[in-house]
């Protein structure tokens, strides 16, 4: 275990620190410069579609969602250990400044998931059945035709299978029964298994009521648990109110002078600050990564513009809200005043984040953060957040997973079987395998996902291009 962890950190150091962010700023640059900055010009009508006529009953549709349902099937993807753990694993290495590249990636990352659910809009299938099929898959095929498209698309199916349906649901178990443990305080080796098998059960009785079933949880759970996270968190920053305007210093601050934190030189610090918010932004918002396509291909819209700039609204709730309220919690209640962080520097700082013996860690810090002000009900308040979290991303991205299934099997019943079979295996599993271990491997084929992806984004930029102008033009002529 120990080597294979060795092998996947280099892979996806290089993979991270240049492929994956020159990719994601590179793709995020050219939509939002193509699209004239979709993001800024539709921000308001986004809001006001999704949030205009809200319902958490959205119904049975004949075939596929409505734009809602697939929406909160996206968010539900989106919003997971991400945005709890992966956002204190960023701040813990790359320092506070790693949540403002974050921001940086997600503001270019709402132009990426537009043209995302744009092409996948326009690329979806609907078969004998009334079935919905689309996602990457679709537009990479549709971008290249031939043996290289075929290539390219059955590279991005297998890759998301192994990212989303196999070790993502790993990450996700992993960190729920960890943090289940801390909270009750029994010995996670000992008693994470037990919380494996439940969550597996409750996971295949979700699974095996298909795509119907699973909007019907996720446009119900993702306000539910949003809106308990976010109360929670509000709470806390009002009882840490003097000590904002400081965190926010310490944001802008460490992202341009990391050094002055977590020691090195300075080119070092800024690239770790940097890849840490580009890979831990990616695998919050995945924007770029073609995973959430899958749930906005399902959509029922009249244009694919209108599920674009739904799409870019998901981008915004992940990263813009919910995981800032996590940076600014962490950072209020442990980096300043009498925080367990405060004033450590250089080596005191590494000493107290990194390795066994480090007094916070990834998994750790929020439910430390929230016990600042809650008390021992801190870690249980984490734990049911966390859990919600990680369990709606296992719906969501096992869902995903499925349909690269069919599209490899061509509808093969009863690979999707084995595929629920399997992916129900790997989730018990996640409880049992090392907290880093799980990380690195879904780290390493999420950067699998990105490349095809983006090959394809690229060469379908002036198709979203015209979807993105077309709503302007349609304007004019009335």
């Amino acid at each position: 275990m120990e080597q294979l962890l060795k092998i996947v950190q280099t892979a996806n150091a290089y993979l991270s620190d240049y492929i994956l962010i020159i990719l994601l700023v590179g793709v995020g640059l050219l939509f939002t410069i193509r699209t004239r900055f979709v993001q800024v010009r539709y921000f308001g009508k986004g809001l006001k579609q999704t949030f205009g006529n809200l319902s958490l009953k959205g119904g049975k549709q004949k075939s596929g969602l409505s734009s809602f349902q697939a929406l909160a099937t996206a968010i539900a993807a989106q919003v997971g250990t991400g945005n709890i753990v992966g956002a204190s694993g960023a701040i813990l290495i790359g320092g506070p400044g790693a949540i403002f590249w974050m921001w940086i990636i997600a503001f270019l990352g709402m132009a990426t998931i537009y043209a995302e659910a744009v092409l996948a809009q326009k690329t979806r299938v609907v078969d004998e059945n009334g079935e919905v099929h689309g996602g990457p898959v679709y537009y990479i095929k549709h971008a290249f035709k031939g043996k290289f498209g075929t290539f390219l698309a059955t590279f991005f199916s297998i890759a998301a299978i192994l990212a989303l349906g196999f070790m993502g649901s790993m990450v996700q178990s992993n960190s729920i029964s960890e943090v289940i443990c801390k909270a009750v305080g029994v010995n996670y080796t000992d008693w994470g298994w037990i919380i494996g098998i439940i969550l597996a059960a409750i996971c295949a009785f979700i699974f095996i009521g298909g795509i119907q079933r699973i909007a019907s949880v996720t446009e119900k759970l993702v306000p539910l648990m949003a809106t308990i996270f976010l109360l929670g968190g509000v709470v806390i920053l009002c009882f840490r109110v003097q000590y904002i305007p400081e965190t926010f210093g310490m944001i802008f601050k460490y992202a341009f002078t990391p050094s002055a934190l977590i020691g090195g030189g300075i080119g070092y610090a800024i690239k770790t600050a940097i890849s840490q918010g580009a890979k831990r932004g990616l695998f919050s918002n995945e924007a770029g990564m073609g995973s959430t396509p899958h749930a906005h291909a399902q959509a029922n819209v009249e244009r694919p513009h209108d599920q674009g700039i739904a799409a870019m609204i998901g981008v915004f709730i992940d990263t813009f809200i919910v995981l800032t309220m996590t940076a600014l919690v962490v950072i209020s209640t442990l980096f300043v005043g009498n925080g367990a962080l405060a004033g450590k520097f250089g080596a005191d700082y590494i000493a107290a984040t990194q390795g066994a013996e480090a007094i916070v860690s990834k998994t750790t810090a929020m439910q430390m953060a929230t016990s600042t002000i809650f008390g021992d009900f801190g870690s249980i308040f984490v734990a049911i957040c966390l859990f919600f979290f990680a369990f709606s991303t296992i719906i969501g991205w096992n869902f995903f997973g499925k349909i690269n299934v069919q599209y490899l099997f061509k509808n093969n019943k009863i690979a999707v079987v084995i595929y629920s079979v399997v992916s129900i295996v790997f989730i018990f599993m996640g409880t049992l395998l090392s907290n880093d271990l799980v990380w690195e491997l879904t780290d390493f084929f999420n950067y699998l996902m990105v490349l095809p992806n983006a090959i394809a984004l690229i060469a379908l930029s002036k198709l979203v291009k015209e979807e993105s102008l077309a709503d302007k033009a349609a304007k004019l002529s009335k």
